[in-house]
């Protein structure tokens, strides 16, 4: 998957553009002051996909600024693919399946700006309206196979007015002793700073309340510190008619060319001597007595001014046929006998804009036709929920009634785009095959390695000198406007911004295709292996476009398995071997290094045999010792009392020698051979004799006198 080049623009416009933005956005100022920020959301998907937001409600003041951020995560690889984010927006409505991103709608236009980088995005939207009360989601779209993402529910906005109240705390007799309270139906942080306004003179308070005695003619006013611009509407402390002025709308935008119409609300003690508009900026300048004080007698809105009151108490400034130089603060003001309203409060502020075509990328170039996208902008937008209309060689197209326009434009073509309801004041019309253009060469699949061209021109007569960026990097270009990779990489896939002198710039995804990388392989469990248990094996591979998987094990041409995890649920002996991936993809295939499996065959059993033989050990080992030390201890007992054992022995072979008698060598007719015999068994016997002496008493003196028995009456060899 890749960036498609249909999707560059609002690539970019969701933030991914060469502008950094701090490491920490923070509101700024007294900003911070008049915006309540209420807990901390985490919209928490699966698998790492997951959209937080630094709070769920935000409520703020009518003309303030707000910023809603927000952090987001993804995988950072799926199934070995890097993961691209090629699209994020933010949007309060759907548009059938599509969702609207809030930087096309025109009636952001000229609010919105979004900073976006390093998995963060805010969004800023100026010059609040009550009408963009709305809950704000964010959604981002990345390269891999379903990786959409939008964090719901998203951030509630409320935008509210400050408002002057004003209590009646003491009885009857003191009316003119009141207490004042700033407030909102936003709950605005604590300790806050305020700044006063009685009959729109500063009155030093700096506290929410307070309490003073008023004028019945007093009207009062209040506004945040730092905030001076916008003030709450005037209202009159005595519920009677009292000196004030409150503006219908702090600011206006208006097309140039068009009509506006300013208007306020008035009200005086006593009969107004004079009442006019007037424009601070214009006033500025009477030091020259050029440009009097009332606008309806300067010379610069000469036939383009009328003051319309259709009911007392209300004043409309009509200004016809806009120029820029109109955007002004302008005021209303009265003078009485004994009063002047010198309108030291905030007016109202007009902005005057003109509508402009720009081409935000081209999608393909053709020999005799450009596909392009074009997006009417302007500086701000009309009040009002306003959508646009787009004309095509003067005729116009009622297909397109978006911000941006998309179509085949051939050379000559003119376009231009206005506000529906205001289509008498179009933009400038452009010419979109004098735009500048990018294209790269060969125009089909870029595979690494090859060659390739990229051409960044504008084609304008003076030709125009262009400039090509990938990110913050410039690259160098021929006077032809070329750029040249003599062996593109992986690396070089990425967007590319054609840059006119005048800031126009046009984008281009290059997407490269290449064979698998070096595959990884990963085997779970990482430690030795039971015959029964189960084993996979991950195969990873960076690959463009996206690898398919094979397993073979070595000594066997015959696959095992696809797909990227290779699963064995009952190894087995016959499972041991060396085992490999192979990532393949139409750019080619590459192998992993092999990976030995081996089983240990009943090891399940071991323990079981291991305790039998341990213990069997242990019961010959015990009855071994205790035979030794029985015997140690009749050997202790026997050399303990040598004298009585040999003294019994002693007795006994005493009472058998003396019970037999004894041959007569010198009288007998035994040969010396049968002495030499009798003798030498009567030594034996004597040895015996000596060894039966450690037996036990009893059964060494039995056995010893039956052993010289036999031998005494053994008869005599001849």
């Amino acid at each position: 998957m890749s960036l498609r080049m249909g999707e560059v623009a609002e690539w970019q416009r969701a933030g991914h553009s060469k502008e950094r933005r701090t490491p920490t956005m923070r509101l700024k100022g007294a900003q911070a002051a008049i915006i309540c920020l209420l807990t901390l959301s985490a919209v928490q998907g699966q698998d790492g996909w997951s959209v937080t937001y630094t709070s769920t409600q935000i409520c703020a003041l009518k003309g303030s600024t707000v910023d809603i951020r927000c952090t987001y995560t993804y995988p950072s690889r799926v199934n070995g693919n890097v993961t691209v984010v090629e699209k994020a927006l933010w949007f309060t409505k759907m548009k059938g399946d599509e969702h609207v991103d809030v930087g096309t709608e025109a009636e952001f236009a000229g609010r919105v700006q979004y900073h976006c980088d390093n998995k963060d995005c805010t969004l800023r939207i100026t010059d609040l309206r009550e009408s963009d009360s709305a809950e704000y989601k964010f959604r981002f779209v990345t390269n891999q196979p379903g990786g959409k993402y939008t964090g719901s529910p998203g951030v509630t906005l409320s935008v509210k007015v400050l408002q002057a109240q004003v209590i009646k705390t003491w009885p009857r007799t003191y009316p003119s002793w009141k207490k004042v309270t700033c407030q909102s139906s936003c709950r605005l942080p604590d300790p806050l700073s305020y700044v006063w306004y009685q009959n729109e003179v500063n009155i030093d308070r700096k506290e929410s309340s307070f309490e003073k005695y008023f004028g019945y003619t007093d009207s009062i006013s209040c506004a945040v510190k730092g905030y001076e611009k916008l003030p709450s509407p005037s209202v009159c402390v005595d519920d009677q008619t009292c000196n004030r002025v409150s503006y219908t709308s702090r600011s206006i935008c208006a097309l140039k060319g068009s009509s506006v119409d300013i208007s306020c609300i008035y009200s005086h003690t006593h009969p107004a001597v004079s009442k006019f508009w007037s424009s601070p900026e214009r006033s500025h300048q009477q030091q020259h007595r050029s440009h009097p004080e009332d606008l309806s007698k300067d010379s610069h809105y000469a036939g383009r001014v009328e003051v319309i009151e259709t009911e007392r108490g209300r004043s409309t400034l009509r200004i016809r046929d806009l120029t820029e130089r109109d955007s002004a603060e302008y005021h209303f003001k009265f003078k009485t006998q004994s009063f002047e309203w010198k309108s030291s409060l905030p007016g109202t502020t007009l902005t005057v804009t003109a509508l402009q075509v720009k081409v935000s990328r081209i999608i393909s170039v053709h020999q005799t036709q450009t596909e392009a996208e074009l997006k009417c902008e302007s500086s701000c937008s009309p009040a009002g929920r306003l959508s646009y209309v787009w004309f095509k060689n003067g005729q116009k197209n009622t297909t397109q009634q978006t911000s941006a326009y998309t179509d085949y434009f051939n050379p000559g073509d003119i376009i231009s785009c206005a506000f529906s309801g205001y289509e008498d004041y179009r933009s400038p019309s452009v010419y979109p095959s004098k735009l500048p253009s990018v294209s790269v060469s060969p125009s089909g699949e870029i595979v690494e390695g090859s060659s390739v061209t990229l051409t960044c021109r504008t084609h304008a007569d003076p030709a125009a000198n262009n400039t090509l960026y990938k990110g913050n990097q410039t690259l160098p270009l021929t006077p032809e406007g070329i750029y040249n990779f003599t062996s593109i990489s992986s690396e070089d896939r990425g967007i590319y911004d054609c840059k006119t002198e005048d800031q126009l710039s046009v984008s281009l995804f290059i997407d490269v295709q290449y064979a698998p990388k070096f595959p990884s392989v990963s085997v779970s469990p990482s430690g030795e292996l039971v015959e029964g248990s189960s084993v996979t094996l991950t195969c990873s591979s960076d690959a463009n476009p996206a690898a398919n998987y094979t397993w073979y094990k070595e000594d066997d041409n015959s696959a095992k398995a696809s797909g990227q995890n290779f699963i064995i649920t009952d190894f087995r002996p016959e499972h041991s071997g060396r085992y490999y991936c192979e990532a393949q993809n139409t750019r080619g295939r590459h192998n992993s290094t092999s990976h030995h499996l081996t089983v240990v065959t009943g090891l399940w059993k071991l323990p079981a045999m291991l305790s039998v033989s341990v213990t069997a050990l242990v019961i010959i080992l015990l009855f071994l010792l205790l035979w030794i030390r029985r015997a140690l201890k009749h050997q202790s007992e026997a050399a303990e009392r040598p004298d009585n054992g040999a003294q019994t022995d002693e007795i006994q072979y005493a009472a058998v020698q003396f019970g037999t008698n004894r041959p007569d060598f010198a009288n007998s007719n035994f040969s010396s051979a049968q002495r030499d015999r009798y003798q030498e068994e009567s030594v034996t016997y004597s040895t015996m004799n000596v060894r039966s002496a450690r037996r036990s008493k009893h059964q060494a003196a039995v056995e010893d006198a039956s052993a010289l028995y036999s031998t005494v009456n053994k008869p005599p060899r001849v």
